[in-house]
């Protein structure tokens, strides 16, 4: 039955592209008059079909074509803003958000300064709660004073991120910070990865300007998980009580980190089943989220940055485009449903 319904949406994906939307995109500086300015980019369905350029490209990964500053296209659509993991960027996610406008979604997605390619700062990256708030800030120009504030359905509005963007978008769907917690699961269960960031992130201390109170963002309707890390942070009580429909994608193949049964799977241990889906795919990899790696990308990176070319590595199944595929027709039922 489930690789029937997969027919069926990859059917319903084909038809639909047949006739999707031009892409339309743009670039803007929030908040430059405040201590935390934000760089915005926003891909929408355009009406403008020409003439295109490439966005998101350089001489590892592939980029997107689309318009810029497109003319919208008249009528609502439903809205999704998407996180970028540690130290990443909106190019990341820029695959996912380009499939979402050709397919009739606004789609929004920000640096966080801190934990961005380009910013690096200390003061900001340990102020852990401004990642969500930086979303919901988002949240604000869109729906009361961006110019595509007539084409967006302020009813329908989903929040996905990855890696560390999956644990942003989690406190946005009411996941509560523990902080005992987590130190007492480091002292069980150690990892470099995530617990070695928890000074820089802020997590082993109380920080000046902390909040006490949860940060969900009742505007958002769902969120979208895709393999976060720092899960074990997550109060289990603010998880049980959890009531905005989460999907959990998670990636099986270990890159040395925790495997994903104690990041992704601690989300599904305890978020109601009637409020979750979970996910994992096989052959996939932490980074087999983002963007698609160009021929050669791997030998080159590697010789500028050795080790990080584990950007670029998946599982031996499948292509890292045939894995968008998948992974798109999975988020695309979830966003579907009502």
């Amino acid at each position: 039955m489930k690789r029937f319904a997969c027919f069926v949406l990859l059917v319903i994906s084909w038809a639909a592209n047949a006739s999707a939307y031009s892409v339309g995109f743009d670039q803007v500086q929030l908040y430059t008059d405040s201590d935390r300015p934000l760089k915005a980019s926003v891909w929408y369905p355009s009406q403008t079909t020409f003439p295109t350029e490439k966005i998101a490209e350089n001489a590892a990964f592939l980029g997107t074509d689309v318009v810029r500053v497109g003319t919208p296209m008249p009528g609502q659509f439903p809205l999704v803003v998407i996180s970028h993991g540690y130290r990443g960027n909106w190019r990341n996610q820029n695959w996912l958000a380009t499939k979402l406008a050709q397919d009739g979604y606004v789609v929004a997605s920000l640096d966080h300064p801190g934990t961005t390619s380009f910013d690096h700062s200390s003061q900001a990256a340990a102020q852990w709660w401004q990642r969500a708030g930086d979303l919901s800030r988002l949240l604000d120009w869109l729906l009361n004073e961006s110019y595509l504030l007539p084409n967006i359905d302020a009813n329908n509005v989903t929040a996905i991120g990855h890696s560390l963007g999956g644990w942003t978008v989690m406190l946005l769907a009411g996941a509560q910070f523990d902080r005992d917690q987590l130190k007492q699961e480091c002292s069980l269960k150690a990892s470099p990865r995530v617990c070695g960031l928890m000074a820089e992130l802020g997590l082993d201390q109380p920080q000046i300007g902390e909040p006490n109170d949860s940060l969900q963002d009742e505007r958002i309707k769902r969120v979208v998980s895709l393999d976060l890390g720092l899960a074990r942070s997550f109060s289990r009580q603010s998880l049980r009580a959890l009531t905005t429909p989460t999907l959990i994608l998670a990636a099986d193949v270990d890159i040395g980190d925790l495997p994903q049964a104690e990041e992704s799977g601690f989300l599904a241990q305890y978020i109601p089943e009637n409020k979750r889906q979970y996910i994992v795919y096989s052959d996939a990899a932490h980074f087999s989220f983002m963007q698609l790696c160009k021929p050669g990308a791997i030998e080159m990176i590697e010789e500028e940055e050795p080790g990080d070319c584990i950007v670029c590595k998946d599982g031996n199944e499948r292509s890292r485009d045939e894995l968008h595929q998948v992974m798109y027709l999975d988020i695309l039922a979830f966003l579907h449903q009502p």
